[in-house]
């Protein structure tokens, strides 16, 4: 259970101690979790920041107490009812609804029961799902690609499949195989390395398989009922969607209708930003990019900025405004920096374009804010993403969004409109990751129509940057632990390593070094708060560990495993060296 409330506030420390007093009793059946803050002003504060999200939108007083999102108890004349009615001592009744779904009438006389805005990995999910739990359910997905600004346009299967994850993961893979060859030679391999590589070659291939998925995507769409239309949408009313392409526009109407438009890239903002691509683009580009301008800092930028350098068509160099990957652990950060510039990737700190120009010659003048200039071959600009909402016409259906970044609000992917849902990265405030969305749109298609009471739960959730020494991350990252728990509570195990494949080729990696990180809660027996890794397969690595963290970690579960001896993951199985001790991190042996 969870109670929130300010110090001076006389309700909220009685329905406190009620609750710690019923958790003594009830040590199996509750657990009890405080937010207290100082004052009444910072409550309300926080209050009008979170109550939407716990699922308590008129909520204005205090105490607040709920169970999990969508399940509310109340303030405190029904927290202190509640706890009236079990002081008896009778096991407590712990509130059990399917949360935040509407009313469901199998007799509505509307053209489907689902309706899924979006083709991407949550939607195609969603509505597969769907089908799966019922296939009497009638099921409609809608997918429509705008072209990018550059004209760029792709089939069914959303950002992931096309201008995402995929090519992305395919294209390091192709600048990982270069380098490969490169320490080939020390381990014996003659023949020499031709330092060639066919741009054409890899996007063929790359696109190939692409349009394969969008066939498979169609094909398993037909043979499991869902009506699968290839127009854009927006909202006329809660239940009703106009269609449309270049032949006209119809109207459809769904009982339920969820949302799964996902994002777009942010435009540059400078003179000259219409010449300029973004990563809608990049993966089709018929030519190769050559000597690119990345601007931006987050995982996206970065990614490209290493797979184009790993290509050896011509140098990168990186615009940052501000920091590098903000939000992950800066420990890791800094090492996939060093990983870049060693790779060759030039990176600006604290410098924006501010004019991009075509020259005669074709190739693009940059203007930099420190006031240098460079011609390059390609800009990419990969400044974030903002939601695919603004053509939906959300206002006029009373569908609430966020001012700042056009996401919708929602309470377990329920939106202000009790029977329009919506997952993915148009959901304000969620990961903007493809497993999160699959996941999020199988268990509303569960609740929607299986009766299920599963929610998605969206912390500790593991993530991997692909860079050239890839970052694996899940949990806290230690600035974020200090945050929450304080930094005379927080300590690290470190460890600065190279892996044996580095060792025989060890010139060809001179200066850099793999990190990986234990977070831990020294004031809660070592529990685990976040792992983290910097090394090459970190996805692969993070992935196995990412299981065992959501179960519940403390470090001498990983020092009392064995590990599987010579390999990078057995690092986290002997790594000892706290970050407090001063001593330093840099393994010695094997």
């Amino acid at each position: 259970m969870f109670i929130a409330g300010y110090s001076t506030c006389s309700e909220f420390q009685q329905i406190k101690a009620a609750l710690n007093g019923l958790q003594a009793i009830f040590p199996q059946e509750i657990q009890v979790e405080v937010l207290e803050v100082n004052s009444r002003e910072e409550y309300f504060s926080w209050l009008d920041n979170n109550k939407n999200n716990i699922g308590a939108p008129n909520h204005s007083e205090s105490p607040l107490v709920w169970f999990e999102p969508g399940i509310v108890l109340g303030g405190y004349n029904e927290s202190l009812a509640w706890c009236k009615s079990i002081f008896s001592g009778n096991v407590p009744n712990i509130p059990r609804s399917i949360p935040n779904v509407d009313p469901w009438n199998p007799s509505h006389d509307y053209d489907y029961d689902l309706i899924v805005i979006g083709g991407g990995s949550g939607g195609l999910a969603c509505a597969k799902e769907a089908v799966t739990i019922n296939p009497e359910l009638r099921v409609c997905l809608l997918d429509f690609v705008k072209p990018s600004p550059a004209g760029s346009k792709w089939g069914l299967g959303g950002t992931c499949v096309n201008v995402g994850c995929i090519p992305k993961k395919l294209m390091h893979t192709a600048a990982v195989y270069g380098d490969h060859a490169k320490d080939a030679a020390l381990y014996g391999w003659e023949g020499g390395v031709t330092n060639t590589h066919s741009w054409e070659t890899l996007k063929n291939n790359t696109q190939d398989h692409i349009k394969g998925l969008n066939f498979g995507y169609r094909v398993e769409l037909r043979e499991k009922g869902v009506t699968y239309v290839n127009k854009l949408a927006k909202f006329i009313d809660a239940h009703t969607l106009e269609v449309s392409d270049k032949k006209g526009a119809k109207t459809i109407t769904g009982a339920r209708i969820v949302v799964a438009v996902g994002g777009r890239p942010t435009p540059l903002q400078c003179e000259g930003s219409d010449l300029a691509i973004s990563s809608d683009d990049l993966f089709m580009k018929s030519e190769p990019p050559g000597k690119t301008c990345v601007v931006g800092a987050g995982y996206v930028a970065l990614e490209c900025a290493g797979f184009i350098q790993g290509l050896k068509q011509a140098n990168v160099t990186v615009l940052v405004r501000s920091i590098l990957l903000r939000g992950f652990d800066r420990d890791l950060v800094n090492a996939v920096h060093e990983s870049l510039t060693h790779h060759g990737v030039v990176i600006k700190e604290g410098v924006l374009p501010t004019k991009i120009t075509k020259q005669p010659n074709g190739k693009l003048l940059v203007t930099i804010s420190d006031g240098t200039q460079d011609e390059f071959d390609t800009v990419l600009g990969a400044v974030g993403r903002y939601a695919d909402t603004p053509g939906l016409n959300l206002p006029a259906v009373g569908v609430q969004t966020d001012p700042k970044n056009g996401k919708i609000i929602c309470v377990n992917e329920q939106t202000s409109v009790p029977n329009i849902y919506a997952i993915g990265d148009v959901v304000n405030g969620v990961p903007e990751l493809t497993p999160a969305a699959i996941k999020a749109g199988i268990l509303l298609a569960r609740r929607l129509f299986g009766a299920s009471h599963e929610v998605m739960d969206y912390s500790k959730i593991a993530t991997t940057v692909f860079t050239p020494l890839e970052l694996g991350t899940v949990g806290l990252t230690e600035e974020a632990a200090i945050e929450k728990y304080g930094a005379e509570n927080i300590d690290c195990v470190v460890s600065s390593f190279q892996p044996l494949e580095w060792t025989v080729a060890h010139d060809n990696h001179e200066g850099v070094h793999c990190t990986a990180k234990i977070v831990l809660n020294i004031s809660n027996d070592k529990e685990v708060l976040g792992l983290h890794i910097a090394a090459p397969n970190a996805g692969e690595i993070i992935q196995g560990l990412a299981v065992a963290f959501r179960k519940g970690l403390k470090h001498r579960d990983l020092l009392d495993t064995v590990g599987i001896h010579p390999t990078t993951a057995e690092e986290f199985t002997t790594m000892s060296v706290l970050k407090s001790s001063g001593a330093s991190a840099e393994k010695k042996g094997c």
